[in-house]
């Protein structure tokens, strides 16, 4: 392939000589013999100071959105006016348009973007259809479970999973897109078959500064990144903006399918959850459908909702929706139990904002109090840091309001301390006039914690989920809650290697 073609319908200032190209690389660190490199803007370095170092590395072309450097000789060259824009149309064309010759699910939305996906998944499985998962916890390409850097990759390595999900015979993908990618337009030019939106609460403030800038991010997948807006919408009309969705895409000709909980086109009926699971008649366009998920909860029952939405538009029928969703038995780091024969639940989230918190708490108070033995819901949680610290002490009054006893720590501190963190939190804790404690050590919280627990309490470890390393100022360290709470129980005297080899 040559430069002149892997340029082809980019928007080009100025371009001049066209080498033949042998891959396609944002990361100077990347580069080899042949490459083209392109030099963007990023949110804290700017590519184009790298542009010789990638040009020693051999890159026979660069591309560059910096009308500031200079034409360098003997390599190809093309000035851009948006770098991202330039790495998505360049990456489609290296890869021959994957994007394009693949249906696109895309789902956004502040909470359950990642159950959803996996129900998604699951149903088109049970549909017999092959497709690739790209999301928060992990990639699924090729019958390979993958790490996940981003959410949603930067257009290249998304282009990368998709030639290469095709190249193994999918013909579905569902890709969870955050409101950073859609920001960031990592997704321009990736022509989305059906969008859905779950929900919009506050989180994210650190980058979108507003509510308004968080729902416009949210908003760009339903107008059409670069393309035409998605064929069909699947979207949660019990939440305002979804409800704003829903009427914007049906002005733009969309098919819309609306999702709630007692109306609309996908609805529930006859609810009924319990410790082993919710289970409920499924309203759809194409009739009644008796389902049963593993997945607990009200807030389970609208990723269901979404989830069947979705499929039904990519024409999955009835008995694959049931089958898909019977089949999907938990999605992790997502109210994933951590059974060690104790007396007692223990539960690892992901909640993170004070929504998904109050969500959590509310969920395990009902369970609790299903329970029969006045069980208590014990909640540890800590914020992230470095990110809006607005919503600390929203976070901890939710906790704290759904909580007989919380144990305020540490989430990824990231580069503040830890302690002015907590400081901000705590707050909001106070106000909610919870018992509590404060440990900044995780370990020591999630001990503390289930230390405490009494016969038919639940347990909550709240924030970070599937996450597998806690960031901190000295760097990223393994820590998974999951392993960490075994560890917890396994030193309180229950057998929890026996637990988990027999479930």
């Amino acid at each position: 392939m040559t430069f002149q073609q892997v340029l082809d319908g980019a928007e080009v200032l100025a371009q001049s000589g066209d080498p033949g190209v042998s891959s396609v690389e944002y990361d100077s660190r990347r580069v080899k013999p042949g490459c083209v490199f392109v030099a963007m803007r990023g949110e804290s370095i700017d590519g184009n100071r790298f542009i010789d170092q990638a040009i020693k590395a051999g890159a026979a072309a660069v591309v560059t959105d910096s009308a500031e450097e200079k034409q360098r000789t003997g390599v190809g060259w093309a000035l851009v006016p948006h770098g991202r824009r330039a790495l998505a149309r360049i990456s489609a064309n290296f890869y021959k348009k994957p994007a394009e010759r693949i249906a696109v699910t895309g789902i956004t939305g502040t909470n359950g973007k990642s159950t959803t996906a996996f129900l998604v998944e699951a149903i088109l499985n049970a549909a017999g259809r092959k497709s690739a998962l790209i999301g928060t916890i992990e990639y699924h390409v090729a019958g390979k479970v993958l790490p996940a850097p981003h959410t949603t990759p930067e257009a290249l390595d998304l282009n990368r999973i998709l030639n290469e999900a095709l190249g193994n015979g999918a013909t579905e993908v569902v890709m969870e897109v955050s409101s950073h990618a859609l920001a960031q337009e990592r997704v321009y030019g990736v022509p989305f078959d059906v969008a859905v939106f779950t929900n919009l609460t506050r989180d994210h403030l650190d980058y979108h500064k507003t509510m308004e800038e968080y729902f416009a991010a949210k908003k760009a997948l339903f107008e059409g990144c670069g393309t035409d807006a998605p064929r069909a919408v699947v979207t949660n009309v019990d939440d305002e903006s979804g409800a704003k969705l829903a009427e914007f895409s049906r002005k733009r000709s969309s098919v819309v399918l609306k999702y709630g909980w007692q109306r609309w086109d996908l609805h529930a009926e006859k609810v009924e959850i319990t410790t082993r699971g919710t289970r409920f008649d499924l309203v759809t366009p194409a009739g009644k459908i008796a389902v049963f998920s593993a997945l607990i909860g009200r807030v389970n029952v609208y990723n269901i909702l979404a989830a069947a939405g979705a499929c039904y538009a990519r024409g999955c029928s009835t008995q694959a929706i049931a089958a898909g969703i019977d089949k999907l038995a938990c999605v992790p780091g997502r109210f994933e139990r951590v059974d060690c024969g104790q007396p007692f639940t223990v539960v690892v989230d992901y909640a993170h904002t004070d929504d998904a918190l109050r969500n959590l708490t509310t969920l395990a108070r009902e369970l609790a109090s299903r329970a029969g033995l006045k069980g208590r819901v014990l909640t540890v949680f800590g914020c992230g840091g470095d990110r809006d610290r607005k919503k600390r002490p929203l976070m901890g009054e939710a906790a704290g309001r759904g909580s007989d006893f919380v144990v305020l720590t540490s989430d990824n501190p990231r580069s503040e301390d830890p302690l002015a963190i907590i400081n901000d939190a705590v707050v909001g804790l106070q106000k909610s006039g919870v018992k509590y404690s404060v440990e900044p050590d995780r370990r020591r919280a999630i001990a503390l914690a289930i230390g405490e627990a009494r016969p038919g309490d639940i347990v909550l470890l709240a924030g970070k989920g599937h996450e597998k390393v806690q960031v901190t100022r000295d760097g990223a360290a393994p820590f998974d809650d999951v392993e960490i709470a075994r560890g917890a129980l396994r030193a309180a005297g229950f057998e929890c290697e026996a637990a988990k080899a027999g479930s």
